[in-house]
């Protein structure tokens, strides 16, 4: 009888692994309060694109180079606050990189084309 509720317990913390981790996947796919999430990789990667350094990204986002260098430090999904997180992608986004979303091809990033010039 013990064996059995000992069993029982362990299936239903193992159950409530399992939603606990489907959620916070869920979390980390979708926008939270709005923010348009985006991974510490894309912010890289976009930096790359614009050839900027954390400096310049600190300086075009109004968020301290500290700051950049700990959201860069971890993988995953950009942390800390939803606000610093717009301000960092709308910097980006301005300096011309388009964010592409998970779509089945990997999220990524590119340089929006230009528009073209008329003599």
């Amino acid at each position: 009888m013990v064996s059995s509720v000992i069993w029982g317990c362990s299936r239903a913390l193992y159950l409530i692994e399992i939603l606990l981790t489907r959620l916070r996947d869920a979390i980390n796919r979708n926008s939270i309060n709005g923010a348009r999430m985006f991974s510490v990789r894309q912010m890289k990667a976009a930096r790359a694109l614009l050839a900027w350094s954390q400096g310049d990204l600190a300086k075009a986002s109004g968020v301290s180079e500290p700051t950049i260098a700990r959201l860069e430090s971890e993988d995953g999904e950009v942390g800390g606050r939803p606000e610093t997180g717009d301000k960092l992608r709308t910097a980006l986004e301005k300096a011309g990189v388009e964010f592409i979303p998970e779509n089945g091809g990997g999220a990524g990033v590119r340089l929006t084309k230009r528009a073209k010039r008329t003599k």
